[in-house]
């Protein structure tokens, strides 16, 4: 279901006819500190098999988000970004309200992330950590952030 939300001049939508590719993949390739190294197409392949919510400011886009998810039980938050331009504006937090909000993203029994630096954003939305680390695992590349 695609959603739409707005706030001043700002759109979050998960329509993916809106998503401009070259936008998200610069900020991930070139700016971020988890995607560096990410290849084009498995920027393409990522957001093809996710839940895409764009930021827009009229034709621009100027943040974004997905959303892996089994549409049950689980979500992953990932790739979330502001350009630096935008960024301590809100943008982040009205991102996360729609992200939240969507309809097809209700009732997991967990939402997982991960942050270097944002843990204070994530924390406004009931984000914490693992409670039971002791369950989880994980198998990550040589170069995982």
């Amino acid at each position: 279901m695609q959603t739409e939300s707005q706030v001043g001049e700002f759109v979050v939508s998960t329509d993916r006819r809106l998503l401009q590719f070259d936008v998200i993949h610069k900020y991930l390739s070139e700016e971020s500190y988890w995607a560096r190294e990410r290849t084009a197409e498995q920027t393409a392949t990522a957001i093809k098999n996710s839940l895409p919510f764009g930021v827009y400011k009229g034709e621009n886009q100027v943040g974004f988000a997905r959303v892996v998810t089994d549409y049950a039980t689980f979500a992953y938050l990932g790739d979330v970004f502001v350009v630096p331009e935008y960024q301590g504006k809100g943008l982040g937090k009205f991102l996360m309200r729609t992200i939240l909000a969507h309809p097809d993203l209700q009732n997991f029994r967990r939402w997982i992330l991960a942050t270097r630096d944002a843990h204070a954003l994530y924390e406004k939305y009931e984000f914490a950590a693992l409670r039971h680390p002791e369950r989880w695992m994980e198998r990550t590349a040589p170069n995982a952030y």
